[in-house]
């Protein structure tokens, strides 16, 4: 069977319940791998986190896995990914994106967080946990900028608890109501286009205040 990534997003409940049935306590590992990769490495900004942190505490919350256990791992897997973009952001960052051109380490998605950064200061890796693309970015960016360690930490445990605890436990408690189990494919649908509204919204402030700038 081929694989289809779009089929993966829509029915991630399917596949994650095959991969408990599967791997049963290696389930955990797969996840914190998963999540620690969308934070922790700059060339997989696409990775469903949002999405997969709801569908696994709905899966949690069917008796497929324990909820404090997992949102214990997926928070120190987002804490861990964040220190290491932080690290590679700090070391060599500016090597990385010295290509405008390149297809993997692209400056424009570099320039967004930038912007962000201009706009909400430190507090960017905290509010950069809830926006696609943005938060794999967030502290790669703070690394490049020599943000002070402790202080970067700080932002991303605060970011880390309210993203890995607020989106399982909203999966927990709602994932299994009839209703959205039943159009689950659709709340997928949903999660991703409201995560993507905040990022659409400020390229578009950014775009006409260029324009109105230039004129």
């Amino acid at each position: 069977m081929d694989f289809n990534p779009l089929d993966l997003i829509l029915h991630l409940d399917a596949y994650l319940d095959l991969l408990v049935t599967n791997y049963g306590p290696w389930i955990y590992a797969i996840l914190f791998a998963v999540i620690f990769c969308e934070t922790g490495l700059v060339v997989m900004p696409f990775l469903p986190g949002d999405s997969l942190l709801f569908i696994a505490g709905a899966v949690a919350a069917g008796g497929g896995m324990d909820p404090v256990l997992l949102c214990g791992l997926l928070m120190a897997a987002a804490i861990m990914g964040d220190s290491t973009n932080y690290v590679i952001g700090r070391t060599a960052g500016e090597r990385l994106f010295n290509k405008p051109d390149s297809k993997i380490f692209r400056r424009d998605y570099l320039q967004r967080t930038h912007e962000f950064y201009e706009r909400h200061g430190g507090k960017t890796v905290t509010l950069a946990r809830f926006l696609p693309i943005l938060r794999t970015f967030a502290p790669f960016v703070a690394g490049i900028a020599h943000m002070h360690y402790p202080r970067f930490l700080a932002f991303s445990v605060a970011g880390s608890l309210l993203w890995v605890g607020g989106l399982v436990t909203l999966g927990f408690f709602f994932g299994n109501v009839p209703f959205i189990k039943q159009h689950l494919s659709l709340m997928v649908v949903a999660i991703i286009v409201l995560s993507l509204v905040p990022m659409i919204l400020g390229l578009l402030r950014g775009r006409f205040g260029r324009a109105a700038k230039a004129h």
